[in-house]
């Protein structure tokens, strides 16, 4: 069974990429426009991985990944942000892997990888 990834960004185009780009990869993809009813989207969906936008329209991404990680401690989740200003945030290091956007998804699917095979999901 594919692996299932959560992308969470509010840029359509963003949620777009990834979806087909994953896909091809031969992951299932869901997705979501923002951080509002996540916690209960993941309980429904059960991804195996969330990759996580910081800087969304309604919502703070860090503050999300404090909620993920209060009540869904081993799901693996990946921030992927424009910015690399926020590597510096304490709250970034409940992250497993720090991206920069970028139109290239080598980076992302590589830390994909390494979250999903580090032994972190069943």
């Amino acid at each position: 069974m594919p692996k299932k990834i959560l992308i969470v960004d509010d840029e359509e185009h963003i949620r777009f990429l990834y979806s087909e780009e994953l896909a091809e990869e031969g992951y299932q993809v869901i997705t979501a426009e923002s951080g509002f009813r996540l916690l209960e989207r993941i309980e429904e969906e059960k991804p195996d991985l969330v990759v996580l936008d910081i800087k969304m329209v309604d919502f703070n991404g860090l503050d999300i990944l404090q909620d993920i990680r209060n009540k869904y401690y081993d799901l693996p989740v990946i921030l992927c942000t424009a910015y690399d200003t926020f590597k510096e945030d304490m709250k970034s290091i409940a992250a497993d892997h720090y991206v920069i956007k970028s139109f290239d998804l080598t980076e992302l699917k590589s830390r994909i990888a390494q979250a999903l095979d580090s032994g972190l999901t069943e």
